[in-house]
């Protein structure tokens, strides 16, 4: 399906802000330059956006730059990790992750006296896919599998968590984002996770 766009110019007019505090937060890193989309109209070249995801981001910029600088605001926007680590008991006592949740890593990796950022992470994200009722906890157990032998090598890029069934079968896929993925019509993507949206999520309850 085409994703749904906004032009510049709508943009400026809907959210009341100006051509110089757009590419000003653009310079700051504060909105993607994969946000920024080149069209051909019958005016000429014209710049778009994903209109759901700028008029979210636009909104927390505004509602949030008076109580943090942009760089901050950049930092929680950033799919970078945080240089955080914290213990089981800090997590469940902020409501971070739940026990189940952290009872399947435990299983799998051992009781962990400090969990670091990407591991962090990787539970919370099972969190979510537990709390949708979409996995179930041995599909979890390859989750975080995935996750943690792969999420490294992304470097802190953009990329999707892909959960996908064949006749019953299952696979988690990380894939680099922005990117189509198409499959065979037995296979079904059950959901389909950015993991930036995910890491700024993640990265507020730190906070």
């Amino acid at each position: 399906m085409e994703q749904d766009l906004i032009s510049k110019k709508e943009l400026l007019e809907l959210t009341g802000i100006s051509y110089g505090q757009l590419y000003r937060w653009k310079r700051k890193k504060l909105i993607p330059e994969e946000w920024f989309i080149r069209k051909s109209t019958f005016t000429g070249q014209e710049t778009f956006f994903p209109r759901e995801m700028i008029l979210a981001r636009i909104d927390k910029i505004k509602n949030m730059k008076d109580d943090l600088s942009l760089d901050e605001l950049a930092d929680m926007f950033s799919p970078a990790p945080t240089d955080v680590s914290l213990g089981k008991q800090e997590l469940l006592k902020r409501n971070i992750v739940s026990k189940m949740a952290l009872d399947v890593f435990t299983e799998q990796y051992g009781d962990t006296p400090v969990f670091p950022f990407d591991h962090i992470l990787a539970v919370f994200i099972l969190e979510r896919l537990l709390q949708k009722g979409v996995i179930s906890l041995d599909e979890g157990k390859t989750l975080l599998g995935t996750l943690i032998q792969h999420y490294g090598k992304f470097e802190g890029k953009n990329c999707d968590l892909i959960f996908v069934r064949k006749m019953g079968v299952s696979a988690f896929l990380l894939v680099s984002s922005p990117s189509d993925i198409y499959f065979e019509e037995s296979a079904k993507i059950v959901e389909r996770v950015s993991i930036a949206d995910v890491i700024e999520a993640l990265k507020w309850k730190l906070s």
